[in-house]
């Protein structure tokens, strides 16, 4: 039985809701000691979910592996394998979930199905001493605003179509952009808007505590396609609307829940110029501005160990009959114990 707190009890955790494949060690008293990944990288277009999980099942081994050797710790001295059960692309997640459940039978210890929001909110927690955030969780599968209310992680406004990240994404690829050698295609619309100096009217989308990115997905790359204005202008442009919608409904729950910080995670995070905005409405409002390192802001197995390791202190494991993923498992519908104690 593994203690709280311990350094000596250590939880495998298993990502792979999406494009990535992640496997980390953390210890029982939050030492990340290995987080490693591998991402699956389309030829063209987006992600195909059963191309992703078939790059999943061929990697696995060579990711959990590199985890066990990075962290110095041997598969017979883990204590807990938690995993990603939801949300995400069945293939994908259903992949993951085998691995956990095989190798926790293996070992004889408990394993954990973890929600993929929570394990990014809990592991920003960690990284940053936030303790009672409003979180804008960004990324290319995700857009939502959320606070803890009421033993749960309530979303205060989410996207009502496309993600964030899927809109800067989509349209870098329909603009003829390319990735760069370890730069997404957010990062390489950041670096062009740099250098944009006019700007180009966008569709501005907020409806209620709810946000609209398709339109403005579509906005963007129709103005690219009447050659009127420069590429830079339009990534300017197109950032400083996206990142004005989301810094708006992150202020207004922030003045809702009166909550001490701003927490910002998921791939989006890494932009500098979003970092900014939210700084100023955290200022603004006496808060404090977190912003998770990209490390563990991205899809990382860290986050599912470490909110595995919260969740089983609380009395939290999942029997193998229930390990079945949930791809449209909804933040507010987890139970959060831990953050009663």
């Amino acid at each position: 039985m593994p203690e709280k707190n311990s350094s000596d009890s250590y939880c495998l955790g298993i990502e792979s809701t999406a494009d990535d494949f992640g496997a980390a060690v953390v210890t029982f008293d939050g030492k990340v000691l290995s987080n490693t990944n591998d991402a699956y990288m389309p030829e063209q277009g987006g992600i195909h979910p059963r191309e992703a999980a078939r790059h999943h099942a061929d990697v696995s081994e060579k990711v959990l592996a590199q985890a066990f050797e990075t962290a110095g710790v041997k598969p017979q001295e883990i204590s807990l394998v938690a995993f990603a059960q939801g949300p995400g692309l069945g293939p994908c997640l259903r992949t993951g979930a085998t691995a956990a459940r095989a190798l926790a039978s293996y070992l004889d210890v408990p394993l954990v199905g973890v929600n993929h929001c929570v394990g990014h909110i809990e592991i920003g927690k960690l990284a940053t001493g936030a303790t009672d955030p409003v979180t804008l969780y960004a990324s290319g599968g995700n857009t939502i605003v959320s606070a803890f209310e009421a033993k749960r992680y309530r979303i205060f406004g989410e996207t009502l179509d496309i993600a964030i990240g899927n809109c800067l994404d989509v349209f870098a690829r329909a603009v003829g952009l390319k990735q760069g050698n370890g730069a997404p295609f957010g990062a390489v619309v950041e670096k062009l808007a740099k250098k944009g100096k006019k700007f180009v009217p966008l569709p501005y989308t907020v409806k209620g505590m709810d946000l609209s990115f398709s339109g403005l997905h579509t906005a963007a790359v129709q103005a690219f396609q009447t050659n009127k204005y420069s590429i830079e202008d339009i990534c300017f442009s197109l950032q400083e609307v996206a990142f004005g919608m989301l810094t708006e409904v992150t202020e207004r729950a922030l003045a809702h829940t009166e909550k001490p910080e701003v927490l910002l995670t998921g791939g989006v995070a890494a932009n500098k110029r979003l970092q900014e905005m939210l700084k100023v409405i955290a200022d603004e409002h006496g808060a404090q501005f977190c912003g998770v390192p990209i490390k563990l802001a991205a899809d990382n197995g860290a986050m599912i160990a470490w909110a595995g390791i919260l969740a089983y202190n609380s009395g939290i494991s999942t029997p193998v009959e229930k390990s079945l993923v949930n791809v449209k498992w909804r933040l507010e519908e987890v139970v959060a114990p831990w953050l009663e104690e």
